[in-house]
């Protein structure tokens, strides 16, 4: 489904543990590649919501939350902590089911503002005007289902809701190892311009951060962020 959705609960800032340069890239999307790869890295869990929704959505009014590629649930329970009603979907079972146990240990009352179900995006597609806010972290996906799928995202946000994107910039190719074609990175302009006339931008940029090559060295890397509402 995703090029590493889960990139932002490694320990160290988005590594690609195990993902060579020469992976066969049809096997990225599938529900068999990610059980293996959550099944295979026992110590994912860092517990951290990703930096990008904590900065966009710390403002926000709780409502009901859509966390697409959900992962292990940091973003979930990050939100639900503070009164998000989260329903987390992801293609990995054992990512869920992992979620579902650290939402056990935060106790009753986050537990009950969280479900998680396993979804394709690839078929999948969410109610449409349902949610106050939806969220995508690190979702990459080759161009033409990407643009569908983010289309069919944006479509699930309710009138006065927000839809929330952070990826990977394609201004990181070739700053740290990462799968090399182009096409599954886009620009917060990309995915902009893929919204209609009933969106307001609110943040659209590639975001700087400092990370660390593999190799020890010091990088920035750019992260593309969109945040967009639909006013009433």
């Amino acid at each position: 489904m995703s090029m590493h959705h889960h990139g932002h609960h490694h320990g160290h800032q988005h590594g690609q543990p195990g993902t060579a340069e020469s992976e066969d890239p049809s096997v990225r999307w599938t529900a068999q590649f990610w059980d293996e790869r959550y099944g295979s890295m026992p110590s994912l869990w860092s517990g951290h919501v990703n930096a990008i929704v904590r900065t966009e959505a710390q403002a926000l009014s709780p409502g009901t939350a859509l966390d697409v590629g959900c992962g292990e649930g940091g973003d979930a329970l990050w939100l639900a902590a503070r009164g998000w009603q989260v329903e987390g979907v992801d293609v990995s079972q054992v990512a869920l089911d992992r979620a579902a146990r650290h939402a056990a240990e935060a106790g009753a009352e986050i537990d009950g503002r969280l479900t998680w179900t396993r979804r394709d995006l690839m078929t999948w597609r969410p109610p449409r005007e349902t949610y106050d806010l939806v969220t995508v972290s690190f979702m990459h996906l080759p161009g033409g289902d990407r643009r569908e799928v983010y289309a069919a995202l944006a479509d699930s946000v309710a009138v006065g809701g927000t839809f929330l994107v952070g990826a990977h910039s394609p201004l990181d190719i070739g700053v740290v190892p990462r799968p090399d074609d182009p096409d599954l990175y886009f620009t917060a302009e990309d995915l902009a311009t893929g919204l209609d006339d009933r969106w307001e931008i609110v943040t659209s940029e590639e975001r700087p951060r400092p990370g660390t090559h593999p190799d020890g060295g010091d990088v920035t890397l750019h992260d593309t962020v969109l945040r967009a509402r639909r006013p009433r």
